[in-house]
């Protein structure tokens, strides 16, 4: 090629050197199977626009905005119907605010040591992803948090799927658990609670297999702008419980009454307890029963 054809040779090699950057990375660096981070994302649709917004995020964003991404490595998408909305609790939150918005849930999973590989990467794919338009605004983030990893708790020990299986196997239900400890000296007490003594007793005999608990970590400064920043980065634990049946079987007898359980150990206040159903792929199944 000749050097006045127009860059050409300039941007091959752009291209070829990228590429072998590529090949650079995955040389190095942390690349196990744990989920190490996580991004757990609720959001609600503007009245009017649950169709819109359902077919936006399952055929374009959870793709080209989550999973194509490098370290981000399954993921699950899940739905909150009016029903299920109505089981929240408690009655006021400093999550969600009235309490039953976030209709819709994403959940990731992040190689664990690759968070601020894959933040950079996110950054760039979402800017790049407003500029041409493929950024659905009618929906507003109502709890939106990348996380780290602090703890699971199984319900059978040894047997079963593990937490890095969670998002594959086909759990029939989730409840989203969102708790603030009662000042950031008290967080580490809390979670050794959580993790000792109340989750073993409250999975024992429940249809939750197992709980995954997390801790905020603030949004990036050039995030962008519709996401806000996450509160409680110091107090706040973040706990997925997956269930095995739907989680209105049982829901009075297992969950309902969490609350009440971690206000008694004086340690915090549960500021969430919602449950979801998982969406179907490829479908538009519980957008009728949304409002």
């Amino acid at each position: 090629m000749t050097a006045d054809s127009e860059g050409t040779p300039d941007a091959a090699a752009a291209v070829d050197t990228g590429i072998a950057t590529y090949a650079e990375l995955a040389a190095v660096g942390p690349y196990g199977v744990h989920p190490g981070h996580a991004l757990i994302t609720m959001v609600e649709p503007h009245p009017g626009h649950e169709h819109a917004y359902n077919r936006w995020y399952e055929d374009d964003h959870y793709i080209a905005g989550a999973m194509a991404m490098p370290w981000m490595y399954a993921g699950r998408r899940w739905v909150a119907t009016r029903e299920l909305q109505l089981l929240r609790r408690p009655e006021t939150s400093a999550v969600a605010r009235p309490v039953t918005a976030g209709c819709y849930l994403s959940t990731y999973w992040i190689t664990e040591g690759r968070y601020d590989e894959h933040m950079k990467w996110t950054v760039g794919i979402n800017k790049r992803l407003n500029r041409d338009g493929r950024v659905y605004q009618d929906r507003t983030h109502v709890f939106t948090a990348f996380h780290d990893h602090v703890a699971t708790v199984y319900r059978d020990g040894a047997a079963g799927p593990r937490d890095f299986h969670a998002l594959d196997h086909p759990y029939t239900g989730l409840v989203l658990e969102v708790i603030d400890a009662n000042g950031p000296e008290r967080r580490p007490e809390l979670l050794e609670w959580l993790r000792v003594r109340h989750l073993p007793r409250r999975l024992a005999g429940s249809p939750a297999a197992m709980v995954t608990v997390f801790r905020p970590t603030p949004l990036p400064w050039d995030r962008m702008s519709y996401v806000k920043q996450v509160e409680g980065v110091d107090t706040r634990l973040t706990l997925l419980w997956f269930l095995q049946q739907d989680p209105r079987e049982g829901w009075e007898a297992h969950f309902a009454g969490l609350p009440e359980e971690v206000a008694e150990s004086g340690l915090g206040r549960v500021e969430l307890v919602a449950p979801f159903l998982p969406t179907v792929p490829g479908t538009d199944r519980y957008v009728s029963e949304l409002r």
